[in-house]
């Protein structure tokens, strides 16, 4: 920016000596001839770098034409060099400087002595300007920030507010899980005495005109049973399912192999029937509900040997893969995996979620009876240990189930042999 500077003097070669001694250094000179258009130029411009005044003029001098642009706070900042042919006593000198003059340059003008006066004034100035606009960028800065901060602590509020009412929410949805398990285990349970007197007086009818029955009323009698079968299963698991919640009192120390091999014991006939291959091998001891596990792997297992391909032997196996908790390290270890693999029917993958829903069967068309809370009750049982299961198919290839439990410690758990 091109530095401005005011000259004040009644005579015009003053002015042109004053603007020729300092147009080398650049700068934009504004003329006025007497006090009086000094303050006019003054009353639209105020952006000046310093003013160069003559004291003596006519009608108004140096000094009084200070005083009047020292009035307005506007012009306050603009500093003021006076030019004089006299030598004032102390007494005049003491005047100037109250009406608001910085500095005195005394005729014949010494042009060395204006250039470095009218330079430091001028490099002041810039430098003021300088800073006044970094005082301007400041403060839209702090503008900006408070702003910033007041939308920041707005939606720290909001978030806050809507944690709080989130926990409500949960709180509440708990009390209703709660309930509704409540609800289902107290209705499942009236349900079981009424169902045993049903499957009862249709045996005993059976049993009584068995004999006077033809074939069609003889199916019908089994197809009562059946189903009368069936809903028993149903209320069972749903019983099962409602009590995973409460049944949190024992768990301990439990060798997953011993658990497997209990398990193939109890479906030792239907293993012989289809002629199953199961194999597993080096199953880690966990800390966990035993009894829970172990219906875990029973549906899990179970589930591999119903739904099976046609005229193919089922092969399932078994196998724990430990995972890492991240740190890539040998001797730690946050959760023990346990993979449950099979030949069977499989499944399309877009469905992986689906499985582990309540009353869902994705093989409505197999003859193989359930209730569809098989899959749904394992994944509650593993969430239940602050685990996870997810599962791995293709439809005609099998499929992989993938049990994930954590660890009681962070040390490697001990594989026991098959």
């Amino acid at each position: 920016m091109q530095p401005k500077i005011l000259l004040v003097d009644d005579r015009e070669d003053n002015l042109l000596s004053i603007e020729t001694i300092l147009e080398p250094n650049g700068y934009h000179f504004v003329k006025a001839r007497s006090g009086r258009e000094a303050l006019k130029i003054l009353l639209n411009e105020f952006d000046f770098a310093m003013i160069l005044m003559d004291v003596k003029m006519p009608n108004l001098n140096g000094f009084e034409t200070a005083s009047l642009i020292y009035e307005r706070d506007r012009l306050k900042h603009i500093p003021i060099i006076f030019i004089t042919a006299n030598n004032f006593g102390d007494e005049n000198m003491y005047k100037g400087y109250q009406a608001g003059a910085v500095d005195y340059i005394f005729k014949p003008i010494n042009p060395d002595v204006l250039r470095a006066k009218v330079a430091v004034l001028v490099d002041l100035y810039q430098k003021t300007h300088t800073l006044k606009i970094q005082e301007q960028k400041l403060i839209a800065i702090n503008k900006s920030l408070e702003n910033e901060v007041k939308e920041r602590i707005a939606s720290e509020e909001k978030v806050k507010t809507l944690n709080q009412e989130l926990l409500i929410n949960i709180e509440r949805l708990q009390s209703v899980n709660k309930e509704l398990d409540r609800f289902a285990f107290m209705a499942s349970h009236d349900l079981q005495e009424p169902l045993r007197k049903i499957r009862l007086f249709a045996n005993k009818l059976f049993m009584k005109y068995k004999d006077t029955l033809d074939d069609g009323g003889k199916a019908d009698f089994e197809r009562i049973q059946k189903s009368a079968e069936h809903m028993q299963a149903l209320i069972r698991d749903i019983l099962t399912f409602s009590k995973i919640s409460d049944d949190t009192d024992v768990f301990t120390p439990t060798d997953i192999s011993m658990t497997i091999k209990d398990i193939l014991v109890e479906l030792d006939e239907e293993i012989k029937v289809k002629k199953a291959q199961v194999s597993f091998d080096k199953l880690p001891q966990l800390h966990v509900n035993p009894g829970l596990i172990r219906l875990l792997f029973h549906n899990l297992i179970n589930n591999a040997l119903k739904y099976c391909k046609k005229e193919i032997a089922p092969v399932i196996d078994i196998r724990a893969d430990l995972q890492s908790n991240g740190q890539h390290t040998h001797d730690k270890y946050t959760y023990c995996r346990i993979l449950v693999k099979d030949n069977g029917l499989g499944f399309d993958q877009k469905y992986a979620e689906e499985v582990f829903g309540m009353f869902k069967r994705l093989h409505t068309e197999s003859k193989q009876e359930g209730t569809g809370i098989g899959l749904a009750l394992c994944k509650k049982i593993v969430e239940h240990h602050k685990g996870h299961i997810s599962v791995l198919s293709k439809a005609g290839e099998g499929s992989t189930f993938i049990v994930s439990l954590p660890l009681e410690s962070t040390e490697a758990p001990v594989l026991s042999e098959a």
